[in-house]
């Protein structure tokens, strides 16, 4: 996973990052909402969805403590980053703010 992680944050476009659990019921509520961003953004953005439990190595290299985490990368950068459930619109105009 490592590697293709790498390889998919240096991409050009806006890469959102979702670590997320299965167990997590914000988790659950902010998959549609992830949905609905795609919906929104198309090709603009690229959205991943990274298993905390089956991914624990990359967790930790991010430091991530709590689901759900979102991180946006452009070019390898890490742009921006929260953890919690966000509206669909809060998404967007972020994602279109650092793109």
């Amino acid at each position: 996973m490592k590697s293709s992680f790498n390889d998919i944050i240096n991409e050009d476009k806006a890469i959102l990052i979702d670590f997320f659990a299965d167990w997590c019921g914000p988790c659950k509520m902010l998959a549609p909402i992830l949905q609905e961003v795609k919906t929104e953004l198309g090709e603009a953005v690229k959205i991943v969805k990274i298993d905390v439990d089956k991914n624990q190595e990359l967790a930790a290299k991010y430091q991530v403590r709590g689901v759900p985490t979102m991180m946006l990368f452009k070019k390898g950068q890490q742009k921006w980053r929260q953890s919690g459930v966000l509206q669909k619109g809060e998404i967007v105009q972020i994602i279109k703010s650092n793109s």
